[in-house]
């Protein structure tokens, strides 16, 4: 038991406490996602989320003091993109094939995305800082925060917003999928990715390889796209 109470005061006074309360919320979230029998609404990212923001208020924790030590799963955040290419390597033949396909998905599903929400947020009044991260809401997180701040909006407020689209994008891609019947794990990865970008790659990786290669495509494809047409987007409604 002294050997778990020292444990404890070394960690309360290093950022590493709040890479272990991560990594730990993420593990119990696992845990029950694995009992769930994998079931969408019980995505480990969604439960480990709001494990943390507990323990966080619980605690009177300012989210810059967490951030000192969480730093350390977001450095690995790039290596793990990185890493989406070892699958689509593997599966290069499978992925040429249905190149053309998914270029004309990425075109139109990009566009889609995009002009939906600054057209109803415009529609709805939402003030233009709120729209401006709105516009990249289905890219991954750090594209989206480069491209809200460049025009800038508010990076902070563009996580936020990626994060909630991420969230409800991987746990309605499955069943929507299933009531489209889509069978084709190739279109049903591509379209998880496009709109839910990590959180949607995560998901369609746990259902299948093959899904999970090709949402690592569409991730990517559209991170690049997306950050060439919001600015253009953005200007002319203004």
């Amino acid at each position: 038991m002294s050997g778990e109470f020292a444990l404890w005061v070394y960690l309360s006074h290093t950022p590493l406490l709040w890479l272990t309360v991560t990594l730990l919320a993420y593990a119990v979230a696992d845990r029950l996602f694995q009992a769930a029998g994998r079931h969408p609404l019980a995505n480990p990212v969604i439960h480990a989320i709001w494990m943390i923001g507990l323990v966080l208020t619980l605690t009177g924790t300012p989210y810059r003091a967490y951030f000192e030590g969480a730093q350390f799963v977001h450095f690995l955040l790039g290596p793990a993109t990185v890493a989406l290419a070892v699958p689509l390597y593997e599966r290069r033949a499978t992925v040429m094939r249905a190149l053309v396909p998914m270029l004309a998905a990425l075109a139109v599903g990009c566009v889609t995305a995009m002009t939906s929400a600054l057209v109803f947020a415009r529609l709805a009044g939402i003030p233009d800082d709120v729209r401006l991260a709105l516009a990249p809401k289905s890219v991954t997180t750090g594209v989206a925060m480069g491209i809200v701040e460049a025009l800038g909006g508010d990076p902070t407020l563009a996580a936020v917003l990626v994060m909630l689209t991420g969230m409800a994008g991987a746990v309605i891609v499955t069943p929507l999928m299933r009531a489209l019947r889509v069978e084709d794990m190739r279109a049903r990865g591509f379209a998880a990715g496009l709109a839910a970008h990590g959180l949607g790659t995560a998901r369609a990786f746990q259902v299948s390889e093959v899904a999970g290669t090709f949402a690592g495509i569409a991730m990517g494809l559209n991170a690049f796209l997306t950050a060439i047409l919001v600015p253009v987007a953005v200007s002319f409604l203004r």
